[in-house]
């Protein structure tokens, strides 16, 4: 089994993100990363879903997915054509003694201190999944208190774009004259 990155523009509706989750569940397939957003439509969203499966059931999950409705596109971002960032919120121990070290780490990683209290220290990076398992790797002997990871965020690299020539036209009501009149 190999990871597989899909970026998927769906109708900005409600219920769509349960329906494609479902579709992967009734599958037996983990979704291991998942994150939804606007994109640059407002009718529009973008989920970045990561699995691990093999080919042959990808593309079966893949052609029930386009069978959706809701779906206008899907497709497989290769790792090497395309940037993917994860952001990582970490809460470590930091006390007097230790703050200077925790300092440096998240200097080398170009992480950044966004909180701190006494005896903590909140940390946020933003980088690829093995750029924020070594930070936290190098942060776990300190204490990590606390941690959240988002979803992976995926683009092509390069002038195309998933929504060229793929978004539906959208029905916009027609206004009767007197809407206008002032």
């Amino acid at each position: 089994m190999t990871h597989h990155t899909l970026s998927v523009l769906v109708e900005n509706k409600p219920g769509v993100l349960a329906r494609i989750a479902g579709l992967f569940a009734r599958r037996g397939y983990n979704i291991e990363s998942l994150a939804v957003g606007p994109t640059e439509h407002d009718e529009v969203s973008r989920m970045t879903i990561v699995v691990n499966v093999d080919e042959s059931p990808l593309e079966q999950v893949t052609k029930q997915l386009n069978k959706l409705v809701e779906v206008i596109k899907i497709v497989e971002l290769d790792g090497s054509a395309s940037v993917n960032r994860e952001l990582l919120l970490l809460k470590v121990r930091a006390d007097a003694e230790t703050r200077g070290q925790i300092l440096d780490v998240v200097e080398l990683f170009q992480a950044k201190v966004v909180d701190v209290s006494t005896d903590t220290v909140v940390i946020q990076s933003v980088g690829n999944t093995d750029k924020l398992a070594d930070l936290r790797r190098l942060l776990e002997p300190f204490g990590i208190r606390e941690l959240v990871q988002s979803g992976m965020v995926a683009i092509g690299r390069g002038p195309r774009s998933i929504s060229e020539r793929t978004l539906r036209p959208v029905a916009v009501p027609l206004r009767a004259a007197s809407d206008f009149s002032g």
